[in-house]
C-alpha cells in the first residue's frame, strides 16, 4: 500500500453502517464492512439497524456490533400505523444523534431500510462525509433526498443519472456474500451434495431470504408437471412456508423434490442449477449475473417504487432473463419452464448475456472509493 493510502486509512478509522431490513440489504453491509477491514484491520465499524428487524441478528453473526433505533416505514396503504410514524421518525433522529457522538465516526454509509435515513441525515447535519449504496434499479424516496449529502453514490444498474448526479455515481454493482464466486464448485459434486440424479434437469426455485408466496403456490401446483417432465427441484421455500409446504409435498412422496427452508450453501445450489426461478431482488439479481445460470425472475409487486420489476426489466431488455408477472404466474411458469429447458440455443443465450452484466468486486471497490475520498 502507498504511503498515501496509509495516511489516508489512518484518518479514515471509524465507519457506521446504517440500515437493513432483508437480506438484500444486510448481505452487501457485511460485505462493505469485510472489505473495510480486509482494507485496514485496525479500523472500528458500528452497524445501526432497526430495533427488532432482521440485522439485530444477522449482523453479530457475522461479528460487529449493532444498535437498534425505534424507527419504522411509513405504510403505503391508509393504516393506523402511520398515525405512529412521525413520533418514531423523530426519536429514531434523536437516537441516531446520540449514537453519531458517541462512537464518533469518519464516514456514515447507507445501505437501505429503515435505520439508513435518519443516521445519513444527521451525519450530513454534523458534516460527516455520507457515502449511499443503492442497490435498485430505481431508488426509493429517501436516497433521493439524502442524495444532495452524499460524497459518492454507489449503484448497480446504469440509469440511474435521471434521479442522482452523474458526478456523485460511482457504477461498482452490487456487493454479494463472500461465498458467491464466478467459479462454481463441480455439478456433479454440487448433484451429488443435494443428492439430485445427474441425468435429470435441476430447477432451483428462491424467493429471497424471507420466502415468497406466489413463488412457492406457483410451484406447488405445477408439481406433478415438472416431475412428469423429468425435472427435479431444488427448493428454497423459506421460513415462514416451509412447514406446509414439506407436510404436502411429503404426502405424495416426491423423490425429485428438494425442499428446504434456507440453503446455507448458495454456491453448490448454483452449481447443481440447469435453470433459476427466482424474485427480482436486487442482491438476487447481482448474485444471478455472477453465477450465469439461464433465469426466470417472477418480480414481488409488494415492494415499493416496484422496484423489482424495474429490476427485472433492466435484465429483461438485455436478452439476460425471462420476466413472468406476479399476477399471472400460475397460469404461465409451467410452460416457461418446459420451453425453456427444450431451448438450448435461448439457454445458451441467456446464460452469456447474464454473465455479461456481473460486477464481482464490488465490495472492494466501493471500499476503496470511500477510503480515498
Amino acid at each position: 500500500m502507498s504511503n498515501t493510502n496509509k495516511n489516508i486509512n489512518q484518518k479514515m478509522q471509524r465507519f457506521i453502517i446504517a440500515g437493513g431490513g432483508t437480506g438484500g440489504h444486510i448481505f452487501p453491509a457485511v460485505a462493505i464492512a469485510d472489505a473495510l477491514k480486509k482494507d485496514n484491520p485496525n479500523c472500528e465499524i458500528l452497524f445501526v439497524g432497526a430495533a427488532g428487524r432482521m440485522e439485530m441478528e444477522k449482523v453479530p453473526q457475522a461479528g460487529y456490533k449493532i444498535v437498534g433505533l425505534e424507527v419504522v416505514g411509513l405504510q403505503r396503504s391508509m393504516t393506523i400505523k402511520n398515525i405512529w410514524f412521525p413520533f418514531k421518525l423523530i426519536k429514531s433522529l434523536f437516537q441516531a444523534y446520540s449514537v453519531i457522538r458517541t462512537f464518533k465516526p469518519d464516514a456514515c454509509i447507507g445501505v437501505g431500510g429503515y435505520a439508513s435515513g435518519p443516521v445519513l441525515f444527521i451525519a450530513a447535519l454534523m458534516s460527516i462525509k455520507i457515502f449511499i449504496q443503492e442497490q435498485n434499479s430505481y431508488p426509493g424516496i429517501t436516497n433521493k433526498i439524502l442524495a444532495r449529502f452524499a460524497k459518492n453514490i454507489f449503484v448497480a444498474y446504469d440509469n440511474l443519472a435521471q434521479f442522482f448526479s452523474q458526478h456523485k455515481i460511482v457504477f461498482s454493482g452490487n456487493p454479494v456474500r463472500k461465498d458467491i464466486t464466478a467459479t462454481l464448485p463441480d455439478k456433479k459434486t454440487a448433484l451429488a451434495f443435494f443428492d439430485l440424479d445427474a441425468n435429470k434437469k435441476t430447477m432451483l426455485i428462491i424467493g429471497g431470504s424471507l420466502g415468497a408466496r406466489t413463488i412457492n403456490e406457483t410451484i406447488e401446483l405445477h408439481l406433478d408437471l415438472f416431475t412428469q417432465n423429468n425435472i427435479q427441484l431444488l427448493w428454497q421455500t423459506g421460513k415462514i412456508y416451509y412447514d406446509g409446504i414439506l407436510e404436502r409435498t411429503n404426502n405424495k412422496a416426491l423423490k425429485d423434490v428438494k425442499i428446504h427452508q434456507f440453503i446455507k450453501d448458495m454456491n453448490m445450489a448454483y452449481s447443481a442449477a440447469d435453470i433459476i426461478v427466482s424474485r427480482a431482488g436486487a442482491l438476487s439479481i447481482s448474485e444471478l449475473c455472477i453465477v450465469g445460470k439461464p433465469t426466470i425472475l417472477i418480480p414481488s409487486p409488494n415492494v415499493s417504487e416496484d422496484h423489482q420489476t424495474k429490476n427485472a426489466m433492466a435484465l429483461v431488455n438485455k436478452n439476460a432473463a425471462i420476466l413472468v408477472n406476479d399476477n399471472n404466474a400460475k397460469d404461465v411458469l409451467g410452460v416457461k419452464v418446459l420451453n425453456l429447458l427444450k431451448d438450448e440455443s435461448q439457454m445458451h443465450a441467456l446464460s452469456e448475456n447474464i454473465k455479461a452484466l456481473a460486477k464481482t468486486d464490488a465490495a472492494n471497490e466501493i471500499v476503496q472509493k470511500i477510503v480515498n475520498a
